[in-house]
């Protein structure tokens, strides 16, 4: 199996000048990536940010929370959008166990909102899955492979002919086939158990797999609580935290998704302000050691362009020929023509914190 190379180093753009965004200046940080089809629907969405009579394109708001993603829990716990929309909106929030489940939600219609890594939203749209993405949460190093404390299993090639727990459509599914790749490894040379993330964490941990691939906090409170160590990490390997929303949404609501979107970034700017109070929200909502969730926060990068474009491209250009290999994506024409149409950076651009 023959990927191609991930880049050594990956560009973490900083987001200069605060977290009110203006267009143009959004343009010079982002550039303009050829095909990416940023719409014009912030644009559009007369006035994006309010209603000025006070009425909204929609009386209700389906959108995900996710404890991998911690701008959804502050955003959540906050009342950012309950606050910005009134009484004239409903928000329904759902949790995403995972980028395999937003995307089955997206999918479904439950939700006009959702948060997936970057790979999944590609194996989503590749596949047909009408979505955009509208904003970029975070760039994390939230996967790693893990295996047992006591175990004699010293590096990637060790994992030769063992079982592996990974939940296919994930970033660390794509992650674990990127660290076989580079070991001289194939998916045919191990055994991989189709687990979703919390069961992963269990069947490791009671002996059924040899390894995980797994994800924060689920990771962070497996090394914490029960001694489980990382046998491989590599930020490159990763893509970013993606927020999603369906097509029909935008087509008919993009005032409410404009709201959205300027409600993440002002999460994005309370959360860098306060790490801690961050951490905690995450621990109340993974049900997990405060501590423990300081390690995830510390591991996740939030101050970084919201607007999706040439970074991101960047790592899915590197993703998209493994959704192929690995039959996740029937052709390489498939995921170009999703790389082509997968962005909107409209309301990122346009996104304000007041």
């Amino acid at each position: 199996m023959t990927f191609r190379t991930s880049p050594t180093t990956r560009t973490r753009a900083s987001w200069a000048g605060g977290l009110a965004l203006a267009a143009a200046s959004a343009l010079l940080l982002t550039g303009c990536v050829a095909g990416e089809d940023a719409s014009t629907g912030a644009a559009d969405a007369a006035g994006g940010a309010g209603s000025s009579d006070g009425e909204w394109s929609t009386d209700t708001l389906d959108i995900d929370f996710a404890t991998y993603n911690p701008l959804s829990l502050v955003v959540k716990d906050q009342g950012y959008l309950e606050d910005a929309l009134g009484d004239g909106v409903t928000v329904n929030w759902t949790q995403s166990a995972g980028s395999n489940k937003a995307n089955e939600l997206l999918r479904a219609g439950a939700v006009d909102v959702g948060s997936t890594a970057g790979s999944a939203a590609l194996l989503a749209r590749s596949n047909g899955s009408p979505i955009k993405t509208i904003d970029v949460y975070s760039q994390p190093e939230w996967s790693a492979l893990v295996v047992p404390g006591d175990s004699t299993i010293t590096d990637v090639e060790g994992l030769r002919g063992k079982t592996i727990a990974a939940t296919t459509g994930t970033d660390p599914y794509f992650f674990l086939l990127q660290a076989l790749d580079q070991a001289g490894l194939s998916a045919s040379d191990v055994t991989i158990q189709n687990l979703q993330h919390a069961d992963g964490r269990a069947a490791l941990e009671n002996g059924s797999v040899d390894a995980w691939s797994g994800l924060d906090p689920i990771m962070a409170a497996s090394e914490a609580e029960s001694g489980t160590k990382l046998l491989y990490r590599n930020v490159d390997f990763l893509s970013y935290g993606f927020l999603n929303a369906t097509e029909s949404f935008l087509e008919a609501s993009p005032d409410v998704a404009q709201v959205v979107v300027d409600s993440y970034e002002k999460a994005r700017a309370w959360a860098l302000e306060n790490p801690d109070e961050t951490a905690a929200i995450l621990a109340k909502a993974a049900a997990i050691d405060p501590a423990v969730a300081t390690t995830v926060i510390d591991r996740t990068h939030l101050d970084i362009d919201p607007a999706p474009g040439a970074d991101q491209r960047a790592v899915l250009d590197t993703v998209g020929p493994i959704l192929v290999e690995s039959g996740d994506v029937p052709s390489q024409d498939d995921v170009d023509a999703a790389l082509d149409s997968l962005f909107d950076d409209s309301y990122a651009t346009a996104a304000s914190t007041s």
